[in-house]
């Protein structure tokens, strides 16, 4: 195992042994060696003829070969001449000559004294290797292995030698692994790869490092390779149609939410398949300047632009259609890239109107009470409460930084809890002084991660009003379906709204609602706003935690919440709590609010089963999402609940005398009442088919089955 000990020994001049020496590089020929003194020069050896010839046949048939000479032993007191001994046979000397071009160490003939272990490291020593070769034959096979270091072996003991050859070996390996990645790195330096066949790589550019190739194409070739397919598409393409492969330029039109014409406009271009950037005013306010700049000031919408050249509204747009100016103007179009004086695309941003918004007054003083106030937890009612602070420990803070009386402290307190930066941390009140009371700000709360309008930090603006939030809540999301959802509403394109620049500005919107005092909303807008932030909630909820399970709904239904005006909404809040009176939940014992809920002062007074046909929660079997006005909620809830029962949520079968019903009126029965008391109340809301058959069941005084529906659960996608 490990480096070859080798002895040198004479070569004898032979023809044979010339001629497989002659090629050896004369640098390192060996040399012959003189013989000692005392030491008898060595026979000659014998030609070889046949018999040599069939020794070296044997040999290479791996026949064994006679031991090797034995050590002889020096006396002390009389010296006894070595005895000669044989010449090397022809193989061995080829075999010596080449272990010392492959870098072999040289060491003293086996009869001469050997060189002593020094202190430290030593191995035992292996056979010779003469001879049989064995470990030149292991070597050609790949089976030699480095030799290890014997730390146990004695340094006294005359079975051991140094393995300096192993260390030298192991040093020589090292050095050449060292210079060898020098050179490939200056190598590397100085000698570049040839450029690229311009034929084959056209536009590429390739810088090479260490185990690491970047390619890189250029913005030239881009744009040629570009221009080339927009050539050979339009050559192929003779009749150009809308499919909308190959625009360079940019077909854009202003608009608002819930115009009939910029409906109309937008059916066409999607009919068509021609690719446009719609600009609604309803959810870009900031662009109405833009508009008036481009079209006039007395321009309404739908404005269309091809390019930065304004083509009309939709009369135009009928006109050109008609005679088949429209598409030629779009051919032309095609051909040419959209300037930077177009109308330029939504970006991800805030409107001018929310920038400009200002702090709130008692920003100033909330600021300096989240550095100062003693925040900790603490063992109430046998309950821990976490990140919260005393009264007294608020009216402290209060006095030393504004330098007032504790009356004025603790008005500045309940003007803090009134504009919701601190809350009572059981909502029992809104500021009081004392030990007993305990209070938190508002980005404190343990539920924040659960509040999806919440991000990182409370909103520090002054509060908008709820009614204005609520009204611009509703355009945008109003405009989110009619650019992402169906025609008839019951599929939603949820990918792309989450990757909208209408759904970030309606994310940047619901973090007004954090502050807001809900106690000003108007009693006759509550319900539309709610109904409009339960549908928007439940948009927000698929995209952000996913679809309502059929098992467990509990992330869907319950832990996806708002903060609104300083308190928690849930869907299942809303529904339950604010639009069904607080009425329980189905299958739960427990009201949504307590008696001491100040979230009471907003839900209605009576339940309105007209709601259940409003509420969409994002699965087919649900009522389609609709968006609500506050002029128009009653009639608009009447609409939705007749369209609910027409699109199969009530089946008649008359030969059974069974009524198929929708399982939202199971869940929900003490809205609606018994069971005749439900169909008459369905009777309402039927078109006239299913109404007569409903009335003769009534009328004819048999009985009558209910049956429910099964709900589908999967999502509106």
């Amino acid at each position: 195992m490990g480096e070859e000990t080798l002895v040198a020994m004479p070569l004898a001049p032979h023809h044979h042994h010339h001629a497989r020496l002659d090629a050896l590089p004369h640098h390192v020929a060996p040399a012959p060696l003189t013989p000692l003194p005392h030491q008898a020069p060595p026979p000659e050896p014998t030609v070889a003829g046949d018999n040599n010839r069939e020794e070296n046949e044997e040999r290479d048939r791996g026949v064994a070969e006679p031991p090797p000479p034995a050590r002889v032993a020096r006396s002390e007191t009389t010296p006894t001449p070595p005895p000669v001994l044989p010449a090397p046979a022809a193989g061995e000397e080829v075999y010596y000559a080449r272990r010392m071009l492959q870098g072999a160490v040289l060491r003293p003939p086996p009869h001469l004294p050997q060189p002593e272990a020094p202190p430290g490291l030593a191995r035992a020593l292996s056979a010779p290797a003469p001879h049989g070769h064995a470990d030149d034959e292991a070597e050609e096979a790949g089976e030699k292995q480095r030799p290890a270091v014997d730390r146990s072996a004695s340094a006294n003991s005359t079975a051991a030698v140094v393995d300096v050859a192993s260390i030298g070996r192991f040093l020589r390996d090292r050095r050449a692994v060292l210079s060898s990645a020098i050179t490939r790195r200056i190598s590397s330096l100085k000698d570049p790869s040839p450029p690229p066949s311009p034929s084959d790589t056209y536009g590429v550019h390739e810088i090479h490092l260490p185990n690491v190739k970047v390619t890189v194409r250029l913005k030239d070739a881009i744009a040629a390779d570009a221009a080339a397919e927009d050539d050979i598409a339009l050559d192929d393409d003779p009749g150009y149609s809308f499919s909308g492969g190959h625009i360079k330029g940019r077909v854009s039109f202003f608009s608002r939410s819930g115009c009939r014409d910029c409906a109309a406009v937008r059916a066409f271009f999607r009919s068509s398949g021609l690719p446009y950037v719609e600009i609604n005013l309803d959810v870009f306010p900031e662009r109405e300047a833009e508009l008036a700049s481009r079209a006039g000031a007395a321009a309404r919408v739908p404005q269309i632009f091809l390019n930065e050249k304004l083509l009309g509204g939709l009369v135009v747009l009928n006109s050109l259609r008609n005679s088949g100016e429209f598409e030629r103007r779009v051919r032309d179009l095609a051909g040419r890239r959209c300037p930077d004086s177009a109308p330029r695309v939504p970006v991800y941003g805030f409107d001018d109107e929310a920038a400009a918004a200002g702090e709130d007054a008692m920003v100033g003083v909330v600021r300096v009470l989240r550095h100062r106030m003693p925040i900790q937890d603490r063992f109430v009612r046998v309950k821990l409460v976490k990140n919260c602070f005393s009264g007294a420990d608020m009216v402290d803070a209060i006095v030393n930084h504004l330098e007032c009386g504790r009356d004025k402290a603790v008005e500045i307190g309940k003007e803090l809890a009134r504009k919701h930066f601190i809350h009572h941390v059981f909502r029992e009140n809104d500021f009081e002084d004392g030990s007993q009371n305990l209070y938190r700000f508002l980005e404190h709360d343990p539920a924040v991660p659960k509040y999806y309008n919440f991000r990182g930090s409370t909103n520090d603006g002054e509060p908008k009003p709820a009614a204005a939030v609520g009204h611009r809540m509703a355009k945008i999301m109003l405009a989110i379906l009619e650019a992402y959802a169906s025609d008839d509403r019951r599929h939603l394109d949820y990918s792309r709204i989450a990757a909208s620049e209408e759904f970030r500005r309606y994310a940047n919107l619901v973090q007004e609602l954090q502050r807001a005092d809900m106690t000003a909303l108007p009693a006759e807008e509550r319900l539309p706003f709610f109904l409009n932030l339960h549908n928007a909630m439940a948009i927000h909820a698929v995209i952000r935690v996913g679809q309502p399970g059929a098992v467990d709904r509990r992330p869907f239904f319950s832990d996806f919440q708002y903060i609104v005006g300083g308190h928690p909404y849930s869907l299942a809040a809303i529904r339950n709590g604010i639009l069904r009176a607080n009425r329980r939940r189905p299958y739960t014992l427990a009201k949504p609010f307590g008696s001491n809920d100040r979230r009471l002062e907003l839900a209605q007074r009576r339940a309105n089963p007209l709601v259940h046909f409003a509420l969409c929660d994002a699965t087919r079997s649900s009522p389609i999402v609709r968006f609500y006005t506050t002029q128009g909620v009653e009639p608009e809830l009447r609409h939705a609940a007749r369209e609910f029962f027409l699109h199969g949520g009530v089946e008649i079968d008359l030969e059974s005398r069974t009524v198929h019903l929708t399982r939202i009126v199971k869940w929900y029965s003490n809205d609606f009442g018994q069971d005749r008391d439900i169909l008459r109340w369905v009777l309402n809301y039927l078109d006239p088919t299913k109404a007569g058959l409903l009335t003769h069941l009534l009328n004819d005084g048999g009985p009558i089955n209910i049956s429910y529906m099964n709900y589908d659960w999967s999502l509106n996608v």
